[in-house]
């Protein structure tokens, strides 16, 4: 097995299956990254216990061949190799990488034969499509609320399920809430299922805003395609919580507020908030909310912003992170939080109507 290619090309995507791998250990082959090259392209596969990963590059193939070599030592090679062109030469059980036009730098770099690789899954199942740059929206605005609670296993990825022409994810750790729906086209009936967040992180960082992507969901597993990308992840196994109980039928009082201020106000206060508990105070009245945390060792703070308000007063206690998190990745400039009383779920969404919302559980007083 022997070709030459740009460093820059080939670094991007092994970057990529780096991500995917989680075991370090040189002599196992999860360890490795699988490349054969053939017909002018290479194919690039990783893998671990749950999340598979699959690319092609163009490169300029002299003798076709497969093998797999130690992801974390490959990557450190390509990241700091001076020239913009490698060759790439498979002798035996050692891969020999160094540049086209030059004897040196020589890596020796142990191999392990490519038929120990694990075959990848193939989806039996048919595939629909939406656009990326909606499905990307769709992670952003969900996968941060996943819980990080391994007891409660079930609330540890994002729940996707089909609404009549609609694809739905919700995300919970039990004191909040993010919902997101968009439209697919011809989407095949399945399950409701649970996504692990490392796969939805990877294709949230590596995506772009153009095309589509691919999803099918077959035997446990599901399948996300796009441009030459191809990934697969195990499922979830387990109940998902009813997340339709705890979105409020109606609620009484609504504020507005400027988004860039209320995200000022936040990184300020948090300044003084006490780090086991997170808390900290909403005074909402007519005009104005003021900012403010709790009594602590450290002392205290206090901020005021204006806001958009008719209604009596209130003071409601949360965890500014919960808070905090959906106004970052809420884009529009104004948003709106609307709640029935100061012990009841607040809801966090746009002025201007959308597809998705956040829920957050006020904390005791």
């Amino acid at each position: 097995m022997k070709f030459t290619c740009n460093k820059e090309v080939l670094l991007k995507e092994i970057s990529i299956a780096q991500e995917i791998i989680s075991s370090k250990n040189a002599i196992l082959i999860l360890s490795n990254i699988y490349l054969e090259a053939v017909n002018n392209k290479l194919i690039i596969k990783a893998k671990d216990i749950k999340v598979n990963f699959q690319t092609e590059v163009p490169v300029n193939v002299i003798e076709e061949g497969a093998t797999t070599v130690y992801a974390d030592k490959f990557l450190g090679i390509l990241s700091t190799f001076p020239y913009d062109e490698i060759e790439f030469n498979q002798n035996v059980n050692v891969a020999i990488v160094k540049p086209v036009t030059q004897k040196k730098p020589e890596y020796k770099l142990k191999s392990i034969a490519s038929d120990k690789f694990p075959e990848l899954p193939v989806s039996s199942e048919p595939f629909f499509e939406m656009p990326i740059k909606d499905f990307r929206e769709m992670i952003q605005q969900s996968v941060f609320a996943v819980s990080d609670d391994e007891t409660r296993f079930f609330m540890n990825g994002v729940y996707m399920e089909k609404s009549e022409d609609k694809i739905i994810m919700v995300a919970t750790d039990g004191r909040r809430l993010a919902f997101i729906s968009k439209p697919a086209n011809k989407i095949n009936d399945f399950p409701g299922i649970i996504i692990p967040p490392k796969i939805l992180n990877t294709i949230l960082k590596r995506s772009g805003d153009e095309g589509l992507v691919s999803i099918s969901i077959s035997d446990k597993i599901i399948f996300i395609n796009f441009a030459s990308y191809q990934f697969s992840s195990l499922l979830i196994e387990g109940m998902f919580p009813n997340y339709k109980k705890v979105i409020p039928e109606s609620q009484e009082f609504s504020l507005s507020v400027r988004r860039d201020e209320m995200l000022d106000t936040l990184r300020r206060v948090s300044l003084m908030v006490e780090k086991k508990s997170h808390r900290i105070y909403l005074g909402i009245s007519s005009g104005k909310m003021s900012v403010f945390s709790e009594e602590s060792e450290l002392g205290t703070v206090e901020d005021e912003i204006p806001c958009k308000y008719d209604g009596e007063d209130v003071t409601i206690a949360l965890n500014y992170r919960y808070l905090e998190e959906p106004f970052k990745i809420i884009t529009d400039e104004e948003i709106r939080i609307r709640f029935n009383s100061a012990v009841k779920a607040i809801t966090i969404e746009p002025v201007e109507k959308k597809d998705f919302f956040h829920i957050v559980m006020p904390m005791q007083s």
